[in-house]
């Protein structure tokens, strides 16, 4: 695994070599060019103005700021240089924090940090601290340049994980949305406690994977073999729809199910013989 970059954490007087290293694959999507059906010539996009719909040349585009309706502001290369955040390959700590009280919406990207040469011990002591006292540290850091990042530093399974972080203005007030207006009922609330009780296990991650994009790459690889064609697909069920007229026997229906899935995991008990009782003579 190659680094991003190698650099350093700082705060306080303290600098520790460090490299930066990617902790996900981006293998969510597959690659899929657009083409014309009658010769599978790829299609390309021009750049048009939309004054008059003519193709505009490369040295020609500027970028600009729309800051009234049909008004503009032009940006130079020089008025970007002016503000740009120079990459000092540093994550730079500003205070630490209760990891407990970041909410999860805050969480974006996650990334390694791995000790450089001379660095394993400051390293160590750093993640031993966070990890005794349950703190994460807040920095600024700048991956690629320009964008500057808030990120947050913590302890996980023996290294130091830095996780980008979004700032608080990026994020959608939730209050905006209706909240939802209903009675439970007591019998309700027990059903769907027990449902969930039964459905509860241990966190595997493993055991989750992109369905659809295993099929979908399965179907390329068929059809590449086929040499292009395959069989037409037969129709797919229609899923149920309707308004749902009985949450409890829903529940009921759901917990059944899950205990006799339960049931059929459970390895059988052995059941011991009884030795036949000898009749009195």
């Amino acid at each position: 695994m190659r680094p991003l970059w190698t650099g350093a954490i700082s705060f306080g007087l303290v600098n520790i070599p460090v490299g930066l290293y990617s902790a996900t694959n981006r293998r969510t999507s597959i690659d899929l060019d657009m083409l014309r059906d009658s010769d599978h010539s790829r299609i390309r996009y021009k750049k048009v103005a939309e004054a008059d719909g003519k193709e505009v040349p490369l040295e020609h585009i500027v970028k600009g700021y729309e800051y009234e309706k049909g008004n503009y502001v032009v940006l130079t290369p020089e008025d970007f240089q002016r503000v740009q955040i120079k990459s000092n390959q540093t994550v730079d700590i500003r205070e630490f924090v209760s990891l407990a009280d970041i909410q999860p919406q805050y969480f974006d990207q996650p990334y390694f940090l791995a000790p450089e040469k001379n660095g394993a011990k400051a390293y160590l002591l750093l993640k031993r601290a966070l990890e005794e006292t349950g703190l994460a540290g807040i920095a600024k850091v700048v991956i690629r340049p320009p964008l500057e990042h808030l990120a947050l530093l913590k302890p996980l399974n023996g290294i130091l994980m830095l996780e980008t972080l979004h700032f608080a203005d990026e994020l959608r007030d939730p209050g905006e949305l209706p909240k939802p207006q209903a009675e439970i009922g007591e019998k309700e609330l027990t059903m769907a406690l027990s449902l969930v009780q039964t459905m509860t296990d241990k966190w595997d991650p493993t055991k989750y994977h992109d369905e659809y994009r295993e099929c979908l790459m399965k179907e390329i690889e068929e059809k590449v073999r086929a040499g292009g064609t395959l069989p037409a697909p037969k129709g797919q069920p229609k899923a149920p729809s309707g308004p749902i007229i009985d949450l409890v026997d829903l529940l009921q229906q759901s917990l059944g199910k899950s205990e006799r899935v339960q049931k059929a995991t459970r390895k059988p008990k052995q059941v011991r013989q009884r030795a036949p009782q000898r009749k009195a003579a």
